[in-house]
């Protein structure tokens, strides 16, 4: 079994297993809202897509964020913290980054399961039970490295206990450099956007840096039209 990072979306990485990061913070958001107790979520890459998804607003939350901001019109953001209580049975979500990556992730691999600090532990154990080859997708900002997803890339790569390849091995000594999650992100260009839109977004960055905190693994189950389906065991 051998573990790769991808650190930008536009790496052609494949594998049996796909895990996929964006840790500030759709996949965190995505984690925490089928924890709360959403049944499914629905990650459109477009915003368009995303409103196409809500066709009963009674049955469909929207959520996401452009630039770090909610959308216009959308119920929520892209904040965990705006997802402990449950409005609907789905959540249709889009973001700038997040959303796109596993859609991608989807396209590529036999199966795939959404990371983040937050359910660290759970993601690590799933994706390694199958005993197959792990391409970890990083979401990136806009097509580019990004260090809180690669942060989190290298910590999964140093739980596996599998041949890492030189981009996995990049990763786990890039997330050893730094003494805390938190002092990762806060360096990280998401990390930054996040303090200069002020203290109620900034208070995201402590909370996506908790570490196992969540038992759950969110998984790709379908395409549902445009929208991959992610949903828990």
């Amino acid at each position: 079994m051998r573990v790769h990072v991808a650190f930008t979306p536009d790496e052609s990485a494949a594998a049996p297993t796909g895990v996929v990061i964006d840790v500030i913070r759709a996949t965190s958001t995505i984690c925490q809202a089928l924890a709360s107790g959403y049944e499914r979520v629905l990650c459109a890459a477009e915003v368009v897509d995303a409103r196409a998804l809500r066709t009963d607003p009674a049955a469909v939350t929207l959520g996401g964020e452009r630039l770090g901001v909610r959308i216009d019109g959308f119920d929520l953001g892209n904040s965990p913290r705006e997802y402990l209580d449950v409005r609907t049975p789905t959540l249709a979500m889009s973001t700038t980054n997040g959303t796109r990556a596993i859609v991608t992730a989807a396209e590529r691999c036999e199966r795939v399961v959404i990371a983040s600090l937050l359910n660290l532990a759970a993601v690590t154990e799933a994706a390694a039970s199958h005993g197959e080859d792990i391409a970890i997708f990083c979401a990136g900002v806009k097509g580019a490295f990004a260090l809180d997803d690669s942060y989190v890339a290298g910590r999964i790569a140093e739980l596996l206990d599998c041949e890492r390849t030189d981009a996995a091995e990049a990763a786990l000594r890039l997330a050893r450099s730094y003494g805390s999650a938190e002092e990762a992100f806060r360096a990280s260009r998401s990390g930054r956007n996040l303090i200069n839109h002020g203290p109620e977004l900034e208070a995201d960055i402590p909370y996506c840096a908790r570490e196992s905190v969540l038992d759950v693994v969110p998984r790709f189950t379908r395409m549902h039209g445009v929208a991959a389906e992610i949903r828990l065991d």
